[in-house]
């Protein structure tokens, strides 16, 4: 019987390892191992919209002509926060008809980070039960009008959406220097 149970257990442990795919568990941050490469898809099939795509597997800062640094997603959809939301503590006011424009990003446990301080990651548990990632403290959206990965239209829209900085900051406009370097 011992024996058996021990057979067990170690076929569930295998089963369970497969479902998980190769991901180092043991490493905080770990890239999963490359993945087959799938057939293509047809071209507008080739990135879900921000609207229908899936959990953030990670978060990651680029750089922006006008925005400066802001924080995507790992396929590099623009985050954006909510001016109406607050921080401390953390608390969602987008629902029923915003979330058709700005579906909230889910949380990922373990998700990798690059450029942002994973102190300021977080979630908040929304009011039907789902977990929404956090920067720090605010509560983070996609925006269904950026249609490609790298787009920032949903930036200043109502002047209550912006992309996120690093810091968890609001985007502002990169302002050049033309002042000639004070010559």
């Amino acid at each position: 019987m011992r024996k058996f149970a021990l057979t067990l257990a170690v076929a569930a442990a295998a089963m369970a390892l497969s479902a998980c795919g190769s991901i180092d568990l043991t490493k905080k941050n770990a890239e999963p191992a490359a993945e087959a490469p799938a057939a293509a898809a047809p071209s507008s099939e080739a990135a879900p919209s921000p609207s229908k795509a899936a959990p953030v597997k990670g978060l990651k800062v680029v750089a922006d002509a006008t925005l400066g640094k802001v924080v995507t997603d790992w396929q590099g959809w623009t985050l954006y926060r909510f001016e109406k939301d607050t921080p401390k503590p953390s608390k969602s006011n987008c629902a029923a008809d915003c979330l058709a424009k700005w579906p909230y990003v889910p949380y990922v446990e373990g998700q990798k980070t690059e450029g942002v301080d994973v102190k300021l990651v977080g979630k908040l548990t929304r009011a039907d039960g789902g977990l929404q990632l956090t920067i720090n403290g605010w509560p983070a959206y996609r925006y269904s009008g950026d249609a490609k990965a790298g787009e920032t239209k949903g930036q200043g829209v109502g002047n209550v959406w912006y992309a996120f900085t690093p810091e968890g900051k609001k985007a502002q406009a990169v302002v050049a220097d033309n002042t000639g370097g004070g010559y």
